[in-house]
């Protein structure tokens, strides 16, 4: 269950009328071409970064050692 203002829910079931489909079709369109879309971006991002140095194998040895060092004190 979701809750939304009723103003956007009434431009949903709008929008959703004018593709002739459900307020739930309409919704989990939008969900799957915002997590596609999220997705790609993900894999584009990924190989921009492999292009800079090449693919990253691993973490390396002093990665947890880095993290520790940097670590807010509590």
């Amino acid at each position: 269950m979701v809750s939304l203002p009723d103003d956007l829910l009434h431009a949903i079931d709008m929008e959703a009328g004018r593709r002739g489909t459900t307020r739930s079709g309409y919704l989990r369109a939008l969900a799957e071409e915002t997590l596609r879309r999220r997705s790609a971006h993900r894999a584009q991002r990924m190989a921009e970064i492999d292009a800079m140095d090449g693919p990253v194998r691993c973490h390396g040895g002093g990665v947890a050692a880095l993290v520790k060092a940097n670590r807010p004190e509590p």
